[in-house]
C-alpha cells in the first residue's frame, strides 16, 4: 500500500475514507492524537508514544475502543502492509458522539472512534541547523495534553513558513514553553536545559529520549524554565519532536544563536540517531 488509512474496523487508501458528521472532532475538536515513525517496518519509541496517548485519553475522560496491546497490535500490522518500511505513524481517538450536535458527552457508554493514517515519510536530518522565530503563546492551559485542537500552533507555523523559518518558539511574557509542533532546549556551560513538565508544555516523547540520552552520556539535566533571553545567549539552541529527534538553531528571529558547544551538541545528536537506528535497525 502506498499509504493505509483505519476508521472504526474499516481500512482503505487515505483519500478513500470518511468519517460521519456525527464524529465531535467535527464540531469540537474533541480527539487526542499522537504520532512517531517507523524504520524497517519497526515502529519507533512504540510504548512511550501509546503510553502517552492512553493517559490523553484519560485526562479528557474519553474511553478507548482498544487496550495498550490491541492498538499497538493494530498499529504493527498495518505498518507491514505499507510498500515502504520508513512511515510516519499517526493515530487519533474522538469521543463518541450523538446525531445531534450536544456540548455534553454522551451518556451511553459507546467507545471513542479510532483513526489512523500511515504513509511514507523520513525523519530530518539532525544535522542540519534550523533557523527559529519567537512568538506569544497564546494557547489554553492544558498543553500536556495532546489535543487536534491545533489553531495556534497552524497560524504559527503559517508565519514560520512565511519567514522562512522551521519552527516558532512560543513564550508566556517571556517564559519558553515550547514550539508549534516540538519541544524546545537549550545547551548552557555544559548541561541540558528543558522546560519543566507542567501544564503549559506537551510532555514530548523525543524530549525524554533526549534526558536519557544526556543521562547515559554523563551531561547534567536541568528541567527548569527559562527565559527568551536565555535562549537567545545559550551555548546552543535544540528543538525535538517524533520527526526532528534532535536539531540544532543558528538563527532566532533573525538574529545568530548557538554555535558556542558544537562537541557537546553533535555528542547527544549522535546518541539520539544511534539510539532511532538502533531500535529500528533490519533484523
Amino acid at each position: 500500500m502506498k499509504n493505509l488509512a483505519y476508521y472504526n474496523g474499516k481500512y482503505d487508501e487515505m483519500e478513500n475514507m470518511f468519517i460521519p458528521m456525527s464524529d465531535r472532532i467535527c464540531f469540537f475538536g474533541d480527539a487526542i492524537y499522537d504520532a512517531t515513525y517507523s524504520r524497517n517496518y519497526k515502529i519507533f519509541t512504540l510504548d512511550d508514544h501509546v503510553n502517552r496517548f492512553f493517559n490523553s485519553a484519560r485526562l479528557l475522560e474519553i474511553e478507548l475502543p482498544c487496550t495498550k496491546e490491541e492498538l499497538k497490535a493494530l498499529l504493527n500490522e498495518m505498518v507491514r502492509k505499507m510498500d515502504t518500511g520508513e512511515n510516519f505513524v499517526y493515530f487519533q481517538a474522538s469521543r463518541a458522539g450523538t446525531p445531534i450536535r450536544n456540548h455534553v458527552f454522551a451518556e451511553n457508554g459507546e467507545k471513542a472512534n479510532l483513526w489512523i493514517n500511515i504513509y511514507p515519510k523520513q525523519i530530518v536530518d539532525v544535522y542540519k541547523r534550523v533557523k527559529l522565530m519567537t512568538a506569544e503563546d497564546t494557547r489554553f492551559l492544558h498543553c500536556n495534553i495532546k489535543t487536534v485542537n491545533l489553531i495556534p500552533a497552524v497560524i504559527a507555523s503559517q508565519r514560520a513558513k512565511e519567514a522562512n523559518c522551521t519552527e516558532t518558539v512560543f513564550h508566556r511574557s517571556g517564559r519558553v514553553t515550547e514550539c508549534a509542533h516540538s519541544n524546545v532546549h537549550i545547551l548552557k556551560d555544559g548541561a541540558f536545559v528543558t522546560a519543566p513538565t507542567d501544564n503549559l508544555i506537551l510532555p514530548g516523547i523525543a524530549r525524554k529520549h533526549l534526558i536519557e540520552a544526556c543521562g547515559r552520556l554523563g551531561i547534567p539535566v536541568r528541567e527548569e524554565p527559562y527565559t527568551i533571553d536565555e535562549l537567545m545567549n545559550a551555548d546552543e539552541v535544540m528543538i525535538s519532536s517524533a520527526g526532528t529527534l534532535c536539531s540544532a538553531a543558528d538563527e532566532v528571529d533573525g538574529k545568530k544563536v548557538g554555535g558556542r558547544a558544537p562537541e557537546l551538541l553533535r555528542t547527544i545528536q549522535d546518541e539520539v540517531l544511534r539510539e532511532f537506528l538502533e531500535e529500528t535497525k533490519e533484523c
